[in-house]
């Protein structure tokens, strides 16, 4: 039965993020708030249509600690799931992405058209500048920056694998930080078809005041981070409806409860 409604959530899924980009491509000279709302109702058409085809639900926890300013968001990242899911809970978000994105037809396209944030992993020196310059012009404008950290999806448990961005972003934005842990690599695997019935939980984490030293921030984001995500792998692992657990899970929960057995 999962593999039956995977399936139909794959097809159905292309084909409504398709009619969006066809049906939607009026947008490209439209302005640009109104192609931003076009994205955040395909987030919220494809977030409604798991949970109506997999039986995967969304839970947002701390949503209200959210400015309706500027800010910088560091989030972790597991699954696609993300990369649609996450804008409707934002008003205005500008992501850093891959600058290679942006010759995918369409969809690059578009990226431009969000006035995201797009980086070269090429000449790392001239590349953070540039991304410290255009988070600054779009903070300006009240959005909030959007970051995963790690550059990439990792599994669910797996070591952190944190890149030198992020920090550039906040110590120069002058922001407050607001750390963003998540499940979804869970009921979403990355590589995988499957899509396994659950919750997946988002958690906005309490802010970290701007002014903090480069290595003082890193720490303290790095550890509420991970201690989110590990809380989270806890309880969707100890849940009536669990998911599948990959091996970086298990491994995880293994060290944990060693731990936990070691500290009592």
């Amino acid at each position: 039965m999962t593999l039956a409604r995977s399936l139909v959530y794959f097809v159905v899924f292309y084909i409504v993020t398709a009619l969006f980009v066809v049906l939607g491509s009026w947008l490209f000279v439209a302005p640009r708030s109104w192609a931003m709302k076009g994205l955040e109702i395909h987030g919220r058409t494809c977030t409604w249509l798991l949970r109506l085809i997999c039986g995967t639900r969304m839970e947002v926890r701390g949503r209200e600690k959210l400015p309706d300013g500027a800010c910088l968001v560091v989030s972790k990242h597991q699954s696609a799931w993300d990369t649609f899911a996450l804008i409707p809970l934002f008003h205005d978000p500008a992501i850093v992405l891959k600058e290679e994105l942006k010759y995918i037809p369409f969809y690059g396209w578009f990226c431009l058209k969000f006035e995201h944030i797009l980086v070269s992993r090429d000449r790392a020196s001239a590349a953070l500048k540039k991304l410290v310059a255009d988070a600054k012009d779009r903070a300006a404008e009240g959005r909030e920056v959007f970051i995963f950290p790690e550059g990439t999806r990792r599994p669910p448990g797996a070591e952190p694998d944190y890149k030198p961005g992020y920090v550039a972003l906040y110590e120069g934005l002058g922001l407050p930080c607001y750390p963003l842990a998540l499940n979804s690599g869970l009921y979403w695997p990355r590589r995988q078809l499957l899509r396994y019935p659950g919750t997946i939980i988002v958690e906005i984490l309490d802010p970290i005041p701007p002014g903090l030293s480069r290595k003082e921030f890193r720490a303290v984001l790095e550890a509420r981070l991970e201690a989110a995500s590990d809380r989270l792998l806890q309880e969707a692992a100890a849940a009536p409806d669990a998911p599948p657990l990959p091996p970086t899970a298990v491994a995880r929960l293994a060290e944990l409860a060693h731990r936990g057995s070691v500290a009592g």
